[in-house]
């Protein structure tokens, strides 16, 4: 497991190193911003609850988000408290105001892609990539800002993939019982 913590902050040290520059790391903070708390997607969410067509899907993001919520952040970081990148690599330097939760996993990068995977599946590709697109983005924010670890938003990720998973399924068990198409 130390072999993993090492590359973890390797690979931030790398970031920080040579990526970060003074272009990018403007475009990296508002990037980041649009994942604070979920703001976009749950924006973008209850402006699909307006058109009966897309209620469905709006449904399934919010639920989605509230999943997110509740096992990323309420349940793993508080579980596993793994400590923030710049608590523990040397000469990591967070360029956002360091958060005040714990790292594991990236709760920017879980609400992220579990609105984007619901996007993804519920709208023509033109729609969904794009979501999935910016929930990368918010991840590799995280990154840049060195708040996260690699690891954190690796599994970010699956637990918003999970979270979106497991909102379609019930949002549709609920539909097909009530007979809503």
């Amino acid at each position: 497991m130390e072999w993993l913590t090492g590359l973890d902050g390797d690979i931030l040290m790398f970031i920080q190193e040579n990526i970060r520059n003074g272009i990018l790391t403007p475009v990296f903070t508002a990037i980041t911003t649009l994942g604070n708390s979920g703001i976009i997607w749950v924006i973008l969410s209850l402006l699909l609850l307006i058109p009966k067509k897309t209620r469905r899907a709006g449904v399934m993001s919010l639920l989605a988000l509230l999943l997110s919520l509740l096992i990323n952040n309420m349940t793993l970081k508080n579980l596993v408290a793994r400590i923030r990148p710049y608590e523990t690599v040397e000469g990591l330097v967070p360029l956002i105001p360091r958060p005040w939760d714990y790292s594991f996993p990236s709760g920017h990068t879980g609400s992220s892609f579990a609105s984007a995977w619901i996007f993804y599946r519920s709208f023509p590709k033109r729609f969904g990539i794009p979501a999935l697109a910016l929930a990368g983005l918010i991840g590799l924010s995280r990154l840049y800002l060195g708040v996260h670890f690699p690891t954190d938003v690796l599994f970010g990720v699956l637990g918003g993939i999970f979270s979106g998973i497991l909102a379609q399924l019930l949002v549709n068990k609920l539909c097909e019982r009530k007979g809503i198409s």
